[in-house]
Formats: C-alpha cells, structure tokens, sequence
C-alpha cells in the first residue's frame, strides 16, 4: 500500500499512469466500447466492476492533464438521431472543474468512428463496467509544472 494514491488505482494502472508522457493520451471506456479491439496497440487495464466517474475522480487527482492544447479532453459525440442520456457528462463537467478548474471548455468531442480512431492511437485504456452511453472519454496527459 502506498499513501496518498486513492485505492481504486491499482498496481497496473498506476505503473501506466506512470509510465506516460506528455502528450500520451489515456482511454476510459465504458462497457460497451470495444476495449480489445481498439486498444490492440495499447494496454487495456480491466475494471470492470467500477463506473468511469469514480475512476475518473481518481485518475485526475494523479494525473495533469495537457495545458498546451485547447480541449486536453475528448468525448464521443452522440449519434444523430439518438436520444441517449448523456447527463453522465455533468458529472465529468464537474469532476474536471473539481481537479483542473475548468469544466466543458477543455472538452472537444468527436463523431463515433473518429472516436475509435483516436483511441486507437492511445497509450492505454480502462475497460470499465459503466453503462451510461456515450460515457467514454480520451484525457492526454500534460505537465506537472513547478
């Protein structure tokens, strides 16, 4: 055990939070987004009994996001013509005001395919249990600043 680290950041994960550097972009991805298949080139960490809110409490209170980017923080946009509840991006809006002070400003979204695309350039992403749709989110990491 170390202090300091919330518990829901086990060895693996912390070991890649670790491991990245600036620039590196990190997946969250809920239940339904192709983990494996999109992260073939990448670490997929499994956590599937957890939601991403709670990881991404967790994460974020480790891990700078970039400051050299306008939107440090990408979500998949919802489909035309899907009424898909994404109420879950309040919650992201207030977790990244929580940890970074800013809320949707440093979020950009990205249409589906584009999505996976992007994902599929990651360094890493989380498989997790979430099940709220469009829940998935790419965060690139930045600097710790002195």
């Amino acid at each position: 055990m170390l202090k300091g680290i919330p518990n829901i950041i086990g060895p693996q994960l912390l070991k890649v939070l670790c491991e990245m550097g600036h620039g590196d972009c990190l997946v969250l991805a809920d239940a339904n987004f192709p983990a494996e298949r999109v992260g073939k080139d990448a670490v997929v960490i499994r956590m599937d009994g957890h939601g991403i809110p709670e990881i991404l409490d967790a994460v974020l209170s480790l891990f700078p996001l970039d400051s050299y980017v306008e939107r440090p923080v990408t979500l998949m946009e919802r489909c035309e013509g899907d009424n898909a509840d994404i109420s879950i991006w309040n919650t992201y809006e207030d977790l990244l005001k929580k940890h970074e002070g800013k809320g949707m400003s440093a979020v950009g979204r990205r249409e589906r395919f584009d999505f996976y695309e992007e994902a599929g350039r990651a360094y890493a992403i989380v498989a997790t249990g979430e099940r709220s749709q469009y829940a998935n989110l790419i965060l690139q990491k930045g600097c710790i600043l002195s």
